[in-house]
């Protein structure tokens, strides 16, 4: 909940976003072409798993694949829908209405063909199930009390450990000096999502649950890109290695 010094900070700070607005009216349009492009970035966002959907179906397994992803995406696609509903925020609401969908889609599938129980889904099928049901009670009984601003606040808490998550990998790329663990597509993705979202929250609807949560995942996705491009000759020389060393091991192959 926010108590009453954070509502004034809070239109304080709205006072400033509208003096900075006033100050530079060749923003307006900019600012409205990121409000219409933020709902269009986060279903592209939302699509980019289908690529491995795709290659699950076709072999038939998962392999050491995690199921917790798509579980995330359930839930978080769920609280801001919740949010965008109470807040009669179209753009909130309809996209992440399609993120939902395609989360459960990606679920099943997944579900499926993962085994019960292992280490990489972490836990079992069942604990997902359960776990992304208590969310959405949860869910359900802030919106009758304390209300939208609670579900809120929870969207923000979870949407930092979704963007935090791929900083996970950092250790390993620091390590080995190879950025090959971060999918370049889905950062420049995330990127312009973040980007279009932050500035639709902060000058459109000045709403911090939406600026804060991604103007941090605006963070994250630049700390990855910084590493791609930093860790770029290191992995254009080892596909480079890679690729002569199947040359030769097919050219020894041949019959003499």
């Amino acid at each position: 909940m926010i108590d009453n010094s954070q509502q004034q900070e809070l239109l304080r700070f709205n006072t400033i976003i509208d003096w900075i607005l006033a100050q530079n009216p060749t923003m307006e349009f900019w600012i409205s072409l990121c409000g219409q492009l933020a709902p269009l970035s986060a279903v592209v966002v939302f699509l980019s798993p289908m690529l491995t959907m795709l290659q699950i179906r076709k072999d038939q397994s998962v392999g050491d694949l995690p199921l917790l992803p798509y579980t995330s995406i359930i839930c978080s696609a769920f609280v801001w829908t919740t949010y965008g509903i109470l807040k009669e925020e179209s753009k909130i609401w309809s996209c992440n209405g399609v993120g939902l969908v395609l989360g459960c889609l990606y679920f099943l599938l997944f579900a499926r063909l993962c085994p019960p129980v292992s280490k990489t889904l972490p836990g079992s099928v069942k604990s997902h199930i359960y776990g992304a049901t208590g969310l959405v009670f949860l869910c359900l009984g802030m919106s009758v009390w304390p209300g939208v601003g609670m579900i809120g606040n929870f969207g923000v808490v979870l949407c930092v450990f979704m963007f935090a998550s791929p900083l996970a990998a950092l250790k390993v790329v620091l390590r080995t000096k190879s950025a090959k663990a971060i999918p370049l597509p889905f950062t420049i993705a995330s990127v312009l999502n973040c980007f279009f979202w932050t500035m639709t929250g902060l000058f459109e609807m000045k709403d911090y649950a939406i600026y804060v949560p991604n103007l941090l995942g605006l963070s994250f996705s630049l700390i990855q890109v910084a590493l791609k491009v930093i860790y770029y000759k290191n992995d254009y020389r080892g596909s480079v290695i890679e690729s002569r060393g199947k040359k030769i091991a097919l050219a020894s192959d041949l019959p003499k």
